[in-house]
């Protein structure tokens, strides 16, 4: 694999995490980092610097959770650009994934069809 073609697949994961953290803040602004790590197979520190990059962004901003006992729990919250970026990234990663579903497809018909001539040769 060359160096070009490995920076373009870990900017597409870095891309995707951050696609499905926007999707999970959305939906539970209230998450924790280290559920967020444990359900996308991340490290909390991964975790910690991908919201940091989103702050920083403008796509979501970290609100403290006033009546909290634990100070350090935040509520993570989409901003208009954030909510614009995740129908951006949403599509984006839905154009990707027809694309690769495509792709198996026709990897699966090829499949079918090398194994009935391999049927009919023995």
């Amino acid at each position: 694999m060359s160096l070009v073609s490995l920076i373009q697949k870990l900017a597409g994961f870095q891309e995707e995490i951050q696609f499905e953290v926007l999707r999970r803040l959305h939906q539970t602004p209230q998450v924790s980092q280290r559920t967020l790590a444990k359900e996308l197979g991340v490290a909390l520190g991964s975790i910690n610097f991908c919201l940091q990059a989103l702050v920083e962004k403008g796509w979501i901003k970290m609100q403290n959770f006033s009546q909290s006992k634990n100070k350090l729990r935040y509520a993570y919250l989409l901003t208009p650009d954030g909510v614009a970026e995740k129908s951006k990234l949403t599509a984006e990663f839905l154009r990707r994934k027809v694309a690769e579903y495509e792709t198996l497809q026709a990897e699966i018909e090829t499949l079918k069809a090398e194994m009935n001539s391999a049927k009919g040769g023995t």
